[in-house]
């Protein structure tokens, strides 16, 4: 029997929304304060996934001005097909709010955005027999739209508000057999995260929750994978239900930290007296019956293509003549827009960190800028390692704390960035470790995180638990990338290796 790994897409790809086309399945996923926004996947077997593109990719889709909070932005999009077209709703809450956008073929182009007069965030789409459009959202409460211009026809209705637990959201409603189903989440996107269910003969209600709620729910539990929940639902064509979900797996001693942000699993569903069963959602299931796998992604981009593939995304924006690919052919030259990492608006592009362990090497030509690489939260929460007169220092951010912390003198011409991250086994403070350490001082944070020039010495290994969700907050993940705060530079390739747990 094949058996396939959660998470399916690895990473800071929270908030998972899927649905079916065919043979075909198409996901997209949260982006918060990240440009371009709204990643959106491919897959035939709902295992193997290849982004295929990012929904929101023009500045006249996505506004997301310097002011815009990290972890503020695009949340929680509900992907849907109804009648040859592909809908993609979304809140930008950072903007305006609700709004959707549309697509005759998932690569696009995509419409501008149609505004939606609805409180609320997460909202959803459903169609009904007659042809209504059926928009959930939020607390939790319906209203039927016009999807062509955002207009509120009716409601909305307040419906089902869960079991009682906090933060009822990211409705999604489903018309099956006879039923309406909605589902939600609900106890905080935290380790009280859960999926619960209720079930109405009409999408206004009443509502009657299901028997065994939560359907999902890993709180309290010792399993690797926790924080379950933000599901939608997807029948395969062999009649087989699955559950696409978010879920977090955090690493160290307590209370443990999750770096990567949250993922995106998957799980069966089995249907008994007419409720979703879900059991508890394992780093390894048996396999859908389609079974297609991809080619392994290339792990080093070049930079020779006239456009940046859809992985590489910038915090807010990335606006024309910051970078280019063509103004040195075969390398990815950037320039400055901000003096430092620590504020917004500076010149950043760089990718999610998939893999618990991973190595990120980049060749920079610095030239005369101030450039590097940077593993980045969010402003306040970064390790950076840069080049600029003739030097490479390694630069760490952690809260209101901006220190140097390694200074090295490096050859001019281009230099090999190495940035690595090694996990760590949770030491009790009962145990001793294998490596010294001061008085007091407590082992077992979820990795490490290493920077250094290839072919020198080691500049720095520093803890990485203050580039965690637990100490920085937010709802995003790690994202590695190559930056310039001074100047122009130029990236002659970025190599992404993940390594062994």
């Amino acid at each position: 029997m094949r058996t396939y790994d959660n998470p399916v897409i690895g990473g800071f790809h929270p908030d998972p929304s899927v649905c079916r086309v065919g043979e075909d399945y198409y996901l997209v996923c949260s982006s918060f304060e990240y440009f371009p926004g709204v990643p959106l996947f491919h897959s035939r077997d709902l295992v193997h996934w290849r982004q295929i593109g990012n929904v929101l990719d023009r500045p006249g889709q996505l506004e997301l001005p310097d002011d815009t909070v990290a972890s503020g932005g695009i949340y929680a999009p509900t992907l849907r097909h109804h009648d040859g077209r592909f809908y993609m709703i979304t809140t930008n809450v950072s903007g305006d709010g609700n709004f959707l956008a549309t697509a005759d073929r998932p690569e696009g182009p995509w419409s501008d955005p149609v505004w939606i007069d609805l409180p609320g965030i997460d909202p959803d789409l459903a169609w009904d027999d007659d042809g209504n459009c059926w928009c959930a959202v939020s607390g939790v409460r319906v209203a039927r739209i016009d999807p062509g211009t955002g207009k509120v026809l009716e409601g909305p209705v307040p419906v089902w508000s869960g079991t009682g637990l906090q933060h009822p959201e990211a409705p999604h409603l489903y018309r099956i057999g006879d039923w309406w189903y909605l589902m939600l989440a609900e106890g905080g996107t935290a380790h009280g995260h859960s999926v619960s269910i209720a079930r109405a003969r009409d999408p206004r209600g009443p509502y009657e929750p299901a028997p065994a709620n939560p359907v999902l729910s890993h709180s309290g539990t010792d399993l690797p994978v926790q924080s379950t929940g933000h599901a939608d639902l997807v029948q395969a064509p062999d009649g087989s239900w699955w559950m696409m979900l978010l879920a977090t797996r955090p690493r160290g001693f307590f209370p443990s930290f999750h770096v990567l942000g949250r993922e995106t699993f998957l799980t069966p569903v089995e249907w008994v007296d007419g409720w979703p069963r879900v059991g508890p959602v394992r780093e390894r299931h048996p396999a859908p019956a389609a079974w297609h796998p991809l080619e392994v992604a290339p792990e080093r981009d070049d930079f020779d293509a006239g456009h940046l593939a859809p992985y590489w995304i910038s915090p807010r924006r990335r606006p024309e003549g910051t970078w280019s690919l063509s103004e040195r052919p075969g390398w990815l030259t950037l320039h400055a827009t901000g003096d430092s990492l620590d504020r917004p608006g500076h010149t950043f592009v760089g990718r999610r960190q998939q893999h618990p362990q991973c190595r990120v090497t980049a060749r920079l030509d610095p030239g005369n800028a101030r450039a590097g690489l940077s593993v980045r939260l969010d402003e306040a929460h970064h390790y950076d390692v840069e080049v600029a007169g003739g030097e490479v220092s390694v630069v760490a951010r952690i809260g209101p704390v901006r220190q140097c912390l390694a200074r090295r003198s490096v050859s001019s011409g281009p230099v090999t960035l190495v940035v690595e991250v090694r996990t760590t086994s949770p030491v009790p403070p009962t145990v001793t470790s294998s490596r010294e350490q001061a008085p007091g001082v407590r082992a077992g944070g979820p990795d490490t995180v290493v920077l250094s020039v290839a072919g020198g010495e080691l500049l720095a290994e520093l803890d990485g638990r203050y580039l965690s969700t637990e100490v920085a907050g937010g709802f995003t993940g790690r994202v590695i990338g190559m930056y310039v705060t001074e100047g122009s530079a130029s990236f002659d390739w970025f190599a992404y290796t993940p390594s062994g747990s």
